[in-house]
């Protein structure tokens, strides 16, 4: 059994205790909050923008509560930190759970900037812990099946691929997510799920061409990405957190093979896949098995149990999704100034 502890009480924080639910060698022994909210283990009212928003409560005296995060260190009880704060927090919340001798899963962005990153990579090495930040992307029902069509290339090499993720502005968190400096904006917070996952599929892109605008946070709350990925073929991602109130939330995709499309899009609903090949019916996929989160905190235990690095998402590759962020908001800046224009505050 490995015992967790949760800093950051937040929407992300409830997400994660129903999913422990679902990863029978996991158990969350206690949870840690400078402010104090939650620490009654009530989270009833906290809701995002994915899964069923279902109320979260946790019985009395099954869990510790810490306003100190020095003092959930020290309970040599705990064996994980699931580190579930905001983004500005990231480095040094997991720098100091390793050199505690705890493995930790961090949220994405592990770090606003590639600089903070790699001192929490260098921080697992020194440590020998896991370092595992949380790309749920990569463990989503479709979007994991994807990984593996491209990889197997049952319908030929990909021509084209296009990725969209775009939402009404964050209604939570709000003093950190519309805080552009912290957070990042869009770019960071929500689009660098598809960045990593062209990386997943693709390859680290050698180069990005990417064009936005702020429109709430200060930072880049829209953007349009081309990613020249080793491969060849096009690959772009929209992201954004600009969309008026009232839109909510979508993600979707559109493949190019050489003998069949593939496209899925949340809004369809159950049947949110299909593969579509010359002169057939299109296939309707329903992904089976658990959802993206459990899948992504069971390999997270797994490996800490197995004692081996986890082996679908690395430290290193939240590194490198930073440092492809970075490009992407460097680039945009550039393009900005070219066009003698104020992109960044």
């Amino acid at each position: 059994m490995t015992n967790i502890g949760i800093v950051g009480l937040g929407f992300m924080a409830a997400t994660h205790l129903k999913t422990y639910r679902d990863v029978p060698n996991a158990r969350v022994t206690a949870l840690c909050n400078p402010s104090g909210r939650h620490l009654d283990g009530d989270f009833s009212g906290v809701a995002g923008n994915v899964g069923d928003n279902a109320p979260v409560k946790l019985e009395p005296g099954s869990f510790k509560a810490y306003q100190h995060y020095k003092e959930m260190l020290a309970d040599p009880g705990i064996d994980a930190i699931d580190v579930c704060a905001p983004t500005f927090a990231h480095p040094e919340l997991t720098v100091l759970a390793l050199e505690a001798g705890k493995h930790v899963l961090c949220e994405k962005p592990m770090a606003r900037s590639v600089r903070q990153a790699r001192r929490m990579v260098e921080a697992a090495r020194k440590a020998k812990k896991i370092l595992m930040p949380a790309m749920c992307l990569r463990f989503w029902p479709g979007w994991s099946d994807l990984k593996e069509i491209v990889k197997d290339e049952r319908y030929g090499k990909v021509l084209s691929a296009s990725f969209r993720r775009i939402a009404e502005p964050p209604a939570w968190g709000q003093s950190n997510f519309l805080d552009g400096q912290r957070s990042g904006g869009a770019l960071f917070d929500l689009h660098i799920h598809d960045t990593d996952f062209v990386q997943f599929c693709f390859g680290r892109p050698r180069a990005v061409q990417s064009t936005g605008y702020i429109k709430i946070s200060g930072a880049v709350d829209h953007v349009i990405t081309e990613y020249h990925v080793p491969s060849g073929a096009m690959v772009t991602a929209e992201g954004s957190w600009a969309m008026a109130k009232g839109f909510g939330f979508n993600m979707s995709y559109l493949v190019n093979f050489e003998n069949a499309t593939v496209d899925y899009d949340l809004s369809r609903g159950e049947k949110p896949m299909r593969i579509i090949e010359a002169d057939q019916e299109p296939q309707i996929i329903t992904p089976e098995g658990p959802d993206g989160y459990v899948r992504e905190l069971r390999h997270f235990v797994d490996s800490i149990e197995n004692n081996e690095k986890p082996s679908i998402v690395t430290a290193e590759n939240g590194l490198s999704a930073v440092e492809i962020c970075e490009g992407e908001e460097m680039s945009i800046r550039e393009r900005g100034a070219a066009a003698g224009q104020l992109v960044f505050i």
